[in-house]
């Protein structure tokens, strides 16, 4: 099951959330996203955990949950919508 974690302290890392994530099962990825043009985080990421009943224990369980200073955030990631422009302009 693919997580969204939001609200992220800006110092966290990808290894960070793993660790947070890991306490409640077995992670397959934890990826912070980045800005590409500051390479800073941009305050979320995304997790996936391979058991579903783990995950939603993780969610449940840190979802409002204060982590350095922040309230975290922490749902089901809702699938990607492909047809939404990215700022690319069309001609």
């Amino acid at each position: 099951m693919k997580i969204y974690a939001g609200n992220l302290s800006y110092s966290m890392s990808s290894d960070d959330l793993w660790k947070t994530f890991e306490e409640y099962g077995n992670v397959e990825s934890a990826d912070v996203i980045m800005d590409r043009n500051t390479n800073r985080s941009k305050g979320f990421g995304f997790v996936e955990m391979t058991n579903d009943e783990e995950a939603k224990s993780a969610i449940s369980a840190l979802n409002g949950k204060e982590h350095d200073g922040r309230a975290l955030n922490v749902s089901v990631a809702k699938p990607r919508n492909n047809n939404v422009s990215r700022g690319s302009y069309r001609y």
